[in-house]
């Protein structure tokens, strides 16, 4: 029976927040995800950034077959207690040889871990759907984008991106947007793989995350109005209810990669393939 361990950076009062409108904390959403994608695996879900959080040692890590990272509203950049517990946590995954993996936080939380940087998007969000997405010669042929075309679109939300990827890192693949959408990270004895989208959720958790950050993307400019927030996050929630329907598919401007479950998870999906390998030295 396969052991993860899901760390999520949410704080106690944004995963009550994210309850209240999503049903799920982030880290929820992950466990459940893995839950079905894996039957009878056993899940565990931490947060280490909490003040109370159990400090998990290296060799503690190491019992797990994989470590998974969650998306949050954490600014790695700040100097303050919880970042710094969850970067410590993340030096001691890399420490105990377990792979791992991360989607929009949890790369930035690895790239800041293992020596890059982190910055705050300038006068920009990318939001809803995250368009246009190439893999670079190297994540052409990497393990974590297996069965991606050349190019993609995914779910997505964030306002922080990967500046400068850390030594032993390897861009797989970026957009007009964000220039780092899915890297590959190599530090002490451990492997990350990581994307800054969201193959984790639903396009209903991503309907409703664009409707709770609403006034922030009419501010960036991304939409001119509530109300456009609020057709788009719509569409969204009938393509979850219908991902078989082409004629919202084409008003949304999304193909398959975006609107069918399994492949929304494509990346997910390998890392849990290539886990053991990755411990071994295998990849």
């Amino acid at each position: 029976m396969s052991r993860y361990l899901i760390a999520e950076s949410e704080l106690p009062k944004e995963r009550q927040k994210r309850r209240a409108r999503a049903g799920k904390s982030s880290g929820e959403t992950y466990q459940a995800t893995l839950e079905q994608m894996r039957p009878g695996a056993d899940v565990t879900l931490i947060a280490p950034a909490d003040e109370d959080a159990p400090v998990l040692s290296p060799e503690e890590l190491a019992r797990f077959d994989a470590v998974l990272l969650t998306g949050s509203p954490m600014h790695v950049y700040d100097d303050t207690p919880p970042v710094r517990r969850q970067l410590a946590f993340m030096r001691a995954v890399f420490a105990s040889g377990t792979p791992s993996f991360g989607s929009c936080a949890g790369l930035q939380v690895a790239t800041a871990a293992a020596g890059g940087r982190v910055r705050r998007m300038a006068g920009r969000i990318e939001a809803g759907i995250v368009r246009g997405i190439t893999a670079t010669e190297a994540g052409r042929d990497h393990p974590l984008l297996a069965g991606r075309p050349p190019c993609w679109d995914a779910i997505g939300i964030h306002g922080d991106e990967v500046e400068v990827l850390p030594p032993g890192a390897t861009l797989l693949a970026g957009n007009a947007a964000t220039v780092v959408q899915a890297a590959e990270i190599r530090h002490d004895r451990g492997v990350f793989w990581g994307v800054q989208y969201h193959p984790e959720l639903t396009m209903a958790e991503i309907a409703t995350a664009l409707r709770s950050q609403a006034d922030d993307l009419v501010e960036n400019g991304v939409a001119e109005s509530d109300d456009d927030v609020g057709t788009i996050a719509d569409m969204l929630e009938e393509l979850h209810r219908r991902p078989d329907h082409h004629p919202l598919r084409w008003k949304l401007g999304v193909g398959r990669e975006m609107a069918e479950e399994q492949r929304r998870r494509t990346e997910i999906s390998n890392f849990l393939d290539h886990a053991a390998r990755l411990r071994d030295g295998g990849i």
